[in-house]
């Protein structure tokens, strides 16, 4: 026996025949007996008690009803809710209560051996030999028959099943359709035990099959694989949650109704006749004498259930207790989870036990309590054992010593078991093992509620420190959480001091079970670990990838990264003792979320990794938006070798992204690299001029693909005898067109870059409106093929007085292209190469445009200086963009016709093209002027016909006489003074319709 859950007491004894059939109405029991009387019991302290529930005391005889039945009681039930008794015995009877008055006799149920009442409806079941009726209460006519079905063999038990009904005959049990009476088998019966249904609360049913009970739904599918299995047979069996009680041959068994429904008692009673359930308890007939079963007190039943160790039965019956005591109930629910928990534990049931820690909703620092083994933060909060004993004194005894796995878990007592054997060593290595890994899933559990709470408390001071901020009203004893981090938690913060404590010991258990990767999982997220015993943790297990987390967490940035550049060191030596490699790229991706809270540290720690992966360092800075000024004049200081790869890499992503001063600075870093190579090959006399190193080339296409430097600067610091096409470069950006031609030319020797340069002149002035006159650049540079004394005298001279010109005359120059020159007989001349509609030719071929210092004459014709072969090539390729009749004119006068054929041909016929085309084009235009003035002629010579039946189609009368108008359709017929005066209200849309002729 567990405990007792029913006081079994003697009601009464001596009763003068035997018992055939027992009920209860309020505190009184009614015996039917063999010699067909009923007799009435009634309480001895009180008979005239008003009670409606059975006394647990002594009954005597109140009343006998002599000849309530001529033959044996059968069954007996008193219907509580219609004030009825109903009597089962030769035929069925219903009989007033309390007086016992006779109010109907069921006449067709003579010979019925087993009946079924449903309280809800009113409906009442019977079965005689092989057939079941159906009868039901109306209250107003008695009761009336409603079906008969016949069934394959004698009812030996019957119940209701909601509509249905559930039957048990001699080999099978069956679930007959109350509608139609179809039968659906469910099962065989037993071969020994007779049928036995017996309807349960929730509208299922137990069914018998000799010592063992089957659940069922109302349809009569197996509900559950769980079987009740009685010591014997029974013959009765009566519910009363929670639990089963059935009748045996020699006892009474009382079993739970929870899985796996364990015998919680047995009573010894001889010659038991009837077992019937009352409304607070339950009778037992014997031959003579009436025993009552009474439930013990739900709360001694779960002390008794405790003090024994079946929490489980303890826990179904807290259940159990009324809503009105929910907090004891609540109270007594938590001291039997916590009292469970502790026996699961001592019992290597670590999972389990948690489970119930966390069903008793005891705070954190009681489970943790249980591993000594774990550093907690300090708290301000009251010790968790104090109040455990406060709120559950059954649980006073436990300690953070009682449980077996505080000696497993403390690494001092190592000690006491040193005569243990390997064996045993490592059966208490897995059971530590085991303890932390049921604490880590009952923390996994506990924690998102406590950080709920924590952050939701975050918030709320924060809202109140903005109100008291703005009102004056601030409590200023209240502690706010420190601004470096997660560390430091408030004094006055209950939950995030539980935070702290939870996300502290679930790190160290994570890591104590080699869960480091769960460990960073962790501390990447939003998470309250204590900063001090977190990184002691760590450090001792050298756990860097998650210390470095938990730098991060806490906006520890610096120690992170110097650890992290420690680590990139120690790895790269070889010298690191960690599985894990930490490399360059590490450090940047720390440093990416950086980039817009702090640049200047994203700057400092990345000029270490700069040397080692410099493409990913400066993407990290263009990726990051980082100001360009800001990583220049930081590399400048500490990386100078980086500063041009920077804006190299800078302005290939952008070029509008970067400033006028770094495309000058890009510019002069080159120019620099490239005059220290002059300087260093000249020495050694190896300076090729047309020689072009790969530092050359970026000068070069800087010089021409960008145009945000200062190119005036770039030329004074250029060598007077080198770095020509470099010259070249920065004179076409002043637009001094001619001297950059002269140096392709004249300097080079290289005609072919001389025509690449006009090219890309011609180009850039096509696609802008006024192009009328952008071939002149190449009437330049046949100027000086034709005369090349003028171009090179003085050229250096010329190149001076430019630049001293332009540094006079612009104080402030961020790009060539925006300057805008004032006065001077130097600017006129400028404008004047810029302009090519001012560029004035002579008879004999002179160019009038010409630059500061030009006072020479032009050679006479027929020089031997005239470059003619470089004249009649570029005339031959670049026919198409010279204007034929200047270039003829700048020509000398001996040149053979013969040599102009490549230039003249194809302007010849491109010329003939043009003039045919336009020819066509205007004799196309003079006949749609003809067909335009043809249909002209045929709209006015319309006629328009006017009967006496013409109507106006504004005003709808007749025209008549009067004056009219015709719209261009020749349809349309108005009025004119109704036509004048729809002009005047706008009726005809402006502009739609041409206006109509006056007629």
């Amino acid at each position: 026996m567990v405990h007792s859950a029913y006081d079994s007491f003697e009601l009464l004894r001596g009763c003068p025949t035997k018992i055939d059939a027992v009920a209860s109405y309020a505190s009184k029991l009614f015996l039917g007996c063999t010699d067909g009387a009923l007799r009435v019991y009634a309480a001895e302290s009180d008979r005239s008690s008003s009670s409606s529930e059975l006394r647990k005391e002594g009954y005597a005889l109140e009343r006998t009803v002599n000849g309530f039945s001529k033959k044996t009681l059968l069954s007996m039930e008193v219907l509580a809710s219609r004030e009825l008794l109903l009597s089962l015995s030769e035929s069925i009877a219903f009989h007033r209560l309390p007086n016992l008055e006779t109010f109907a006799v069921i006449t067709k149920a003579k010979g019925a051996n087993v009946y079924s009442w449903d309280d809800r409806r009113g409906y009442l079941c019977f079965a005689r030999q092989k057939r079941v009726c159906i009868i039901r209460h109306d209250a107003g006519r008695g009761f009336v028959e409603v079906k008969e079905f016949g069934v394959p063999d004698t009812v030996k038990s019957m119940a209701w099943c909601g509509e249905n009904i559930c039957i048990g005959i001699k080999k099978e049990y069956a679930i007959l359709n109350a509608t139609s009476g179809a039968l659906s088998e469910v099962f065989p019966s037993g071969r020994l035990a007779p049928p036995m249904v017996v309807s349960l609360p929730s509208g299922e049913l137990l069914l018998g099959k000799e010592n063992i009970g089957v659940f069922v739904d109302q349809n009569g599918k197996l509900h559950q694989a769980e079987r009740i299995c009685w010591s014997e047979a029974p013959s009765v069996v009566v519910i009363q949650k929670p639990y089963a009680i059935a009748l045996l041959p020699r006892r009474v068994e009382i079993r739970s109704l929870r899985v796996p429904y364990p015998m919680i008692q047995t009573i010894v009673l001889q010659n038991v006749r009837r077992l019937v359930q009352s409304n607070n308890a339950v009778i037992v007939a014997l031959d003579n004498s009436v025993h009552g079963l009474f439930p013990v007190p739900v709360g001694a039943q779960i002390v008794q259930l405790t003090a024994s160790g079946n929490f489980e039965e303890a826990l179904a019956l807290c259940k159990l207790l009324p809503p009105e005591d929910a907090s004891l109930r609540a109270a007594k629910e938590a001291s039997i989870h916590i009292r469970y928990a502790h026996h699961l534990f001592d019992n290597g049931s670590y999972e389990d036990a948690m489970e119930h820690f966390l069903a008793s909703q005891v705070d954190i620092t009681y489970v943790l309590s249980m591993y000594p083994s774990i550093v907690l933060p300090k708290t301000t909060l009251v010790p968790e054992m104090d109040k455990v004993v406060d709120s559950y004194p059954d649980a006073m005894h436990l300690s953070r010593g009682s449980s077996g796995a505080s000696d497993d878990m403390d690494p001092s007592s190592a000690s006491h078991f040193g005569d243990f054997d390997e064996h045993s060593a490592l059966e208490s290595k897995k059971m530590s093992h085991n303890t932390l890994m049921a604490l880590i899933k009952y923390l996994q559990k506990r924690r998102y509620s406590v950080i709920e709470k924590a952050t939701a408390e975050g918030t709320e001071e924060v809202v109140l420190g903005a109100v008291g901020d703005n009102y004056g009203h601030y409590d200023s004893s209240r502690v706010k959480k420190s601004g470096k981090g997660r560390g430091n938690v408030a004094i006055n913060s209950g939950a995030r001091e539980i935070a702290a404590i939870l996300d502290t010991a679930l790190l160290q258990a994570l890591l104590l079970t080699g869960q480091s990767s769960a460990a960073v999982e962790l501390l990447r997220g939003h998470n309250y670990c204590d900063l001090k015993i977190c990184e002691e943790s760590l450090q001792k297990r050298r756990h860097y990838s998650a210390l470095l987390e938990l730098y991060r967490s806490n906006a520890m940035h610096r120690e992170a990264l110097k650890l992290l550049h420690q680590l990139v060191q120690e790895s790269s030596s070889g010298q690191s003792e960690v599985l894990h490699k930490f490399k360059p790229e590490d450090i940047l991706e720390y440093l990416k979320p950086l980039c817009g809270t702090d640049p200047m540290l994203v700057l400092e720690f990345s000029m270490i990794i700069l040397e080692r992966c410099p493409t990913q360092t400066i993407e990290l800075f263009l990726s990051g938006n980082i100001p360009a000024d800001l990583v220049n004049s930081y590399l400048k200081q500490h990386a100078p070798n980086m500063q041009g790869r920077y804006l190299e890499l800078m302005l290939a992503m952008n070029e509008s992204a970067i400033s006028g001063n770094l495309q000058n600075e890009m510019v002069q870093i080159y120019l620099s690299e490239v005059l220290d190579l002059h300087a260093e090959l000249t020495a050694q006399k190896k300076w090729d001029e047309k020689a072009h190193s790969p530092t050359r080339k970026k000068l070069l296409s800087a010089l021409e693909g960008i145009s945000g430097y200062n190119p005036e600067a770039l030329l004074k610091r250029l060598p007077p005898d080198a770095l020509y096409e470099e010259r070249a470069v920065l004179l076409g950006k002043m637009n001094q067109h001619e001297l950059a031609l002269s140096l392709y030319v004249h300097k080079l020797h290289l005609p072919d870059l001389a025509l690449s340069y006009c090219d890309r002149i011609y180009e850039s002035a096509t696609p802008q409106p006024s192009t009328t006159n952008s071939g002149s650049i190449y009437l330049t540079l046949l100027q000086i093929y034709l005369n090349p004394s003028k171009t090179t005298k003085n050229f250096e001279k010329r190149i001076t007085n430019i630049v001293a010109s332009r540094s006079t005359s612009i104080p402030k120059a961020s790009s060539v292209s925006g300057t805008k020159t004032k006065g001077g007989r130097g600017a006129k001349k400028i404008a004047a190469i810029e302009i090519a509609d001012d560029l004035r030719m002579s008879p004999s071929g002179t160019d009038s445009s010409k630059s500061d210092g030009d006072t020479d004459e032009i050679n006479p014709e027929g020089s031997s200086t005239i470059m003619l072969d470089e004249v009649l090539d570029l005339l031959s390729k670049r026919w198409d963009r010279i204007n034929g009749a200047q270039a003829l004119r700048l020509l000398p006068r001996q040149t053979n016709l013969q040599n102009l054929l490549p230039f003249l041909g194809p302007l010849l016929r491109k010329s003939s093209e043009a003039n045919r085309n336009l020819s066509v084009i205007k004799s196309l235009r003079q006949s749609e002027n003809l067909q335009v003035k043809d249909e002209l002629y045929k709209y006015r010579k319309t006629v328009v016909k006017i009967s006496s039946d013409s109507m106006c189609s504004l005003c709808n009368k007749k025209i008549g006489t009067s004056v009219f108008a015709v719209y261009p359709n020749g349809k349309t017929i108005v009025h004119f003074v109704c036509f004048r005066d729809s002009q005047s209200m706008k009726a005809v849309t402006k502009g739609t319709t041409p206006p109509p002729r006056k007629w």
